[in-house]
């Protein structure tokens, strides 16, 4: 990773959607070595892939809460019941494994609030080796989807 791979990258995670054309022009290179940079930080994983950021009260999803969650048990086949029945839940945005107590943090959106008491009744609560639920309700996003310091 050098200093054009970063150049490349702040450009990207400002605009995804630039063509290789655009973005070469953008940090000053021509437009095959910066294809093959591209490739190269796809290949790699420095890129991930590219998403459309999609506000969810724009599509309805205008309840947001942040569910901290302690495990009973920690053995490793407990832990991989539970990250893959929490990663099959759509309505968790993200899902964090944590040092300490607690051990798990889920970002949940939904529609209102019965529908976030029917996904934590029906869903959160019968997830694998789970101890304890703790929710707390998002008030205001101060800083988000921001970009990776280069």
């Amino acid at each position: 990773m050098d200093d054009m791979d970063r150049k490349i990258l702040a450009q990207l995670q400002k605009d995804g959607r630039l063509s290789i054309t655009e973005l070469a022009a953008r940090v000053h290179l021509s437009v095959s070595p910066c294809h093959r940079r591209v490739r190269a930080l796809e290949r790699s994983g420095a890129i991930r892939g590219y998403l459309a950021l999609i506000d969810p009260a724009a599509v309805g999803l205008t309840f947001e809460a942040l569910v901290f969650v302690t495990m009973r048990q920690g053995d490793a086949e407990t832990v991989a019941r539970f990250e893959r029945a929490v990663a099959s839940i759509p309505h968790v945005l993200q899902a964090e494994r944590l040092f300490g107590d607690p051990d798990y943090l889920l970002r949940i959106v939904t529609a209102d609030l019965a529908a976030f008491q029917k996904l934590y009744d029906e869903r959160l609560g019968a997830l694998p080796g789970v101890q304890r639920l703790r929710s707390t309700l998002v008030m205001k996003h101060v800083a988000r989807d921001r970009h990776v310091p280069l």
